[in-house]
């Protein structure tokens, strides 16, 4: 007797049946179904079953205040530590912006184009060293980040005491490559804990740190500034410094609490554990005992959902990068000190965080990505027009940067989640994700390339390529969208002629398995 969905009211359930002759061993499922219980909206496995007459026993559904118990005890343990990690992360990533403002461009002579390759080049290590790492994370566990980060760490005091601006471009290089496979990582380590249907809000929720971190970054910078002259040192060393130490002793604390894999989690009673277990099995997520080689990286690749799903991420990541590490630049050069651009970039970031966690939580209650992914990009390419057409009236340009955040913090989560809840399997998941972040962030290499000094402050060039790129991001998430719908139509007719697969072959095939319906 083969696995069959039953579906109650708002409710859905998977149940395991047993015969004589046939024991599935299979996950009990209930999850409420937020809009539309579609499982075809959700991105899940749908079973055709055809009706059996033979004897069995059903188990009754997961008990729903258990799930609510768990789920806080989930979020409680492993969101904010990741969260704390990141927040650490995008400060690093983002303070060279800072830093230029504070007398870095004067003290290594960043003339020219020499400030823009010193960004640039820490998107190259991002791109040389993310899927390798994002593999070592897997194999070795979640515990790696905490080595990254003492590394990135370093990089990043390294960037304070160099001398000429060519040892700040290898410091810069170094930094990008330690750092690479923090964000995928913590994103498939939230997903190995959380059904689909659960897994936006908790991205979006551990986002908001890289969002709120731009906030943090402006105003610890204007007090770091106030160290100036210091033990010899400028103010911009200093926030390099600083807040290099800070992130080593971060990862020194946070060693023993960074969360393991579901398999190996010892936070949880024994009956939370197999609940958790459960739950992300029955959902066709989490894969522990998966193996990787170069064959199988390489066949993932040609998925062709991970490449709309990196143009996606790279028409928005553009734009995030341009507003993290040029908003100083052009605060300042519409007249505003260092310090009050420094403090002005705050409420741009906190409006941000807040636009993209109450429309994630609509999208996955909506279940429903596209939409919002493509309201995203309505909203940055709207920032994008107002610092087009208003390039010298700063009121109007700093509305413009609310717009351009908000877009930007919405629809980049969105094109990670989604992607990733429509692979199935382990490895695959983690390849997955590793290259939409990694090659996403070839839209630093763009823009630090079009905002141009020389058109400083109003950069046309820059914020035109910009709202090509969302245009771009756009058109590929309606790709992404009509290529699952059809392929979820073309496997709803296929379906009827083919034998029942048994759930082994489920963890074998993954999102290629004949029942597996892709997230729209």
């Amino acid at each position: 007797m083969p696995l069959q969905g039953v579906q109650c009211g708002r409710d859905f359930f998977f149940l395991t049946i047993k015969t004589p002759q046939n024991r599935l061993h299979s996950a009990l499922y209930c999850a409420t179904a937020m809009a539309d219980s579609s499982a075809a909206e959700k991105g899940a496995f749908v079973q055709h079953t055809p009706s059996s007459h033979a004897s069995s026993t059903i188990e009754p559904p997961f008990d729903r205040a258990a799930e609510r118990r768990l789920l806080r005890k989930l979020d409680l343990r492993i969101l904010p530590v990741l969260w704390i990690l990141y927040l650490v992360n995008f400060i690093d990533r983002a303070n060279i912006g800072n830093a230029k403002i504070q007398g870095m461009e004067k003290e290594l002579n960043l003339i020219g184009q020499r400030f823009n390759i010193c960004v640039w080049v820490f998107n190259l290590g991002y791109l040389v060293a993310g899927i390798p790492l994002q593999i070592a994370f897997k194999k070795y566990g979640p515990k790696s980040l905490c080595v990254m980060m003492m590394a990135w760490g370093i990089c990043v005091i390294g960037c304070g005491l160099v001398k000429r601006w060519e040892e700040l471009v290898v410091c810069r290089l170094l930094e990008g490559m330690a750092e690479a496979a923090y964000i995928s990582g913590a994103a498939y380590l939230i997903g190995a804990y959380y059904t689909k249907a659960e897994y936006l809000t908790r991205y979006v929720f551990f986002c908001t740190a890289g969002i709120l971190a731009g906030a943090i970054n402006g105003f610890l910078s204007s007090l770091i500034a106030k160290m100036d002259g210091t033990a010899g040192y400028g103010a911009w060393r200093w926030i390099f410094i600083i807040e290099g130490c800070i992130t080593i002793l971060v990862s020194i604390a946070c060693w023993p609490i960074v969360p393991p894999f579901p398999e190996d989690c010892t936070f949880l009673s024994p009956n939370d554990k197999t609940l958790m277990l459960a739950r992300v099995k029955a959902d066709g997520g989490y894969v522990a005992n998966d193996e990787i080689s170069l064959t199988k990286a390489l066949h993932y690749l040609k998925d062709w959902k991970i490449w709309t799903g990196v143009a996606m991420n790279l028409g928005v990541t553009e734009n995030a990068n341009s507003l993290a590490n040029f908003q100083p630049t052009i605060l300042k050069g519409l007249g505003y000190t260092a310090t009050q651009a420094q403090v002005h970039s705050i409420p741009v970031y906190v409006v941000g965080a807040v636009f993209s966690v109450v429309f994630a939580y609509l999208s996955e209650y909506l279940q429903r990505r596209f939409y919002f992914y493509i309201l995203g990009c309505a909203v940055l390419a709207s920032g994008l027009i107002v610092e087009i057409l208003h390039p010298d009236s700063p009121k109007v340009r700093y509305m413009g940067m609310f717009f351009i955040a908000c877009g930007c913090y919405l629809a980049m989560p969105i094109s990670i989640i989604w992607v990733s809840i429509n692979t199935s399997s382990g490895y695959k998941r983690a390849v997955a994700i590793a290259a939409i972040v990694n090659f996403g962030t070839a839209g630093a290499f763009v823009s630090s390339n079009v905002f141009l000094f020389k058109e400083a402050p109003r950069f046309r060039t820059g914020f035109s390529t910009g709202l090509g790129l969302a245009c771009m991001g756009a058109l590929a998430a309606t790709i992404t969208w009509f290529g699952c719908r059809w392929e979820n139509k073309r496997r709803d007719v296929k379906r009827s002629g083919l034998p029942e697969v048994l759930e082994e072959s489920v963890k074998d095939t993954g999102d290629e398995h004949p029942d597996f319906r892709f997230s729209l």
